[in-house]
């Protein structure tokens, strides 16, 4: 994977990486008590319960700039809300944030389930409505601007395949499996590329495209616009390219939008305009998936998690295994 060219943050360096593990293994855990129980809400509210304690044991300052919908709509974790220990007087950090990425998925005992974090100096993450983004990504190595969402699916398959000196046919590109995809599937196929679907886990999915492992080359279609900021972290972390552009329903969700300073609505953003800056991001796996183990809870009490945990400045991946016990 590859380092970016961002210097480290003064800031960020106090608050430790490992820190942000701890929030993601908290909030992990808490859901795993409901995986395959059928109650969504119930897996999302422990998972958010316990994200929230650990984020108010660190020693900062921090903001929820993308969270569980805003005030009147989450009692916790609601964009804008205050957490750490240090209000005030610690370091002001923003934090994207999905306690519970695949509420569906825990429910159902599927794969890629993940507890994700991100964080940055203030102001540096875009402070994204809960609405629908159209997303296109692929992995690090090509040239600055291969892919552009102002162009079809079709034309930024061939781009990526002219530069990966291959035939459009031999793409693989990552898709959620929603009916609203079902022209972009079929105009993939068309184009002989092969489609993986996934049910649900957008952030897995974009992130996957970093990891030759997974043979995923693009990740295409529409899905949460706050999980795109948390991917477009990620991958300011490891490298790859990231578009992204806010999709509105009605006047209600466009006024949201410019309530969070959002002027131009049909604006296409990169990666670095949604995560500018040292980045860290971290995720822990709730169930088992592509990208890290779930949590196991073994009959004498031990409770294991597998996390990854990124900085956008030394471009550093830590892949932290973790054994706890004496967890509800």
């Amino acid at each position: 994977m590859t380092k970016t060219d961002t210097p480290a943050s003064s800031v960020l360096d106090r608050v430790l990486v490992l820190e942000m593990v701890r929030v993601t293994e908290a909030a992990a855990i808490g859901a795993s008590k409901l995986i395959g129980r059928g109650d969504e809400k119930a897996a999302d509210h422990a998972a958010v319960e316990a994200m929230r304690a650990a984020l108010n044991e660190l020693a900062m300052d921090g903001t929820v700039v993308i969270g569980e919908g805003e005030r009147d709509e989450a009692p916790m974790l609601f964009i804008g809300e205050k957490v750490g220990s240090a209000q005030g007087t610690g370091p002001k950090i923003d934090i994207a944030l999905d306690p519970l990425e695949g509420t569906t998925i825990t429910a159902k005992a599927g794969p890629n389930a993940l507890a994700v974090l991100a964080v940055a100096e203030e102001g540096n993450l875009l402070n994204a409505p809960d609405v629908y983004m159209d997303k296109l990504a692929v992995g690090p190595g090509y040239p600055e601007g291969i892919i552009d969402l102002a162009k079809t699916p079709t034309e930024n398959v061939q781009a990526v395949a002219a530069a990966k000196g291959v035939e459009p046919s031999e793409i693989i590109v990552c898709v959620l499996d929603r009916p609203r995809h079902a022209d972009l599937i079929a105009e993939l196929r068309g184009l002989g590329c092969g489609v993986v679907l996934i049910g649900d886990g957008d952030v897995a999915g974009v992130i996957a495209v970093t990891n030759p492992d997974t043979t995923i080359d693009l990740y295409m279609g529409s899905g949460g616009a706050p999980e795109g900021v948390l991917a477009a972290a990620a991958l300011r972390c490891v490298g790859g390219q990231f578009n992204g552009r806010l999709l509105f329903r009605n006047d209600d969700e466009r006024a949201r939008a410019r309530k969070w300073g959002i002027e131009d609505l049909n604006k296409i953003y990169t990666r670095d305009e949604l995560a500018k800056g040292d980045c860290i991001f971290a995720a822990t796996g709730v169930t088992d998936g592509s990208l890290l183990k779930g949590v196991k809870r073994m009959k004498d009490g031990l409770i294991t998690t597998q996390s990854v945990v990124m900085r956008a400045s030394t471009g550093t991946v830590r892949w932290v295994s973790g054994e706890h016990r004496n967890k509800s």
